[in-house]
């Protein structure tokens, strides 16, 4: 029902900036809270930042004050804009849609982020 595309993934320098972009495919004004999680090989998928359907936001303590988290619900689009990237940072990052009173979950594909030092 809903669809989720990443992009903006890429190679970057240590310190470099990259900014990450989520289309749905559905109108996500209000009614779905979004968020960006990344995973690499051999770990857990974890949570990188969340914005709610009000604008609230929420960050992993490893990316705060470096990435930030935004949408714009008139083009159904959410962004990561991820400055100060570390090689830590590498991973597979994926966007997450989660409809704040159906409870459901969706997720794009990823996009892969390389961080070189």
């Amino acid at each position: 029902q809903v669809q989720l595309v990443e992009s903006g993934g890429g190679l970057v320098q240590a310190g470099g900036s990259l900014r990450l972009s989520c289309a749905a495919s559905v109108n996500i004004f209000r009614a779905y809270s979004m968020g960006w999680y990344r995973q690499v090989p051999g770990e857990q998928r974890e949570l990188v930042a969340t914005i709610t359907g009000g604008g609230s936001t929420n960050y992993a303590d490893s990316v705060k004050g470096r990435f930030t988290i935004s949408r714009d619900n008139a083009k159904n689009t959410v962004y990561l804009q991820m400055n100060s990237l570390k090689p830590e940072d590498a991973a597979v990052y994926y966007c997450n849609a989660r409809h704040q009173t159906l409870g459901r979950d969706y997720w794009g594909q990823g996009t892969q982020v390389a961080v070189s030092s």
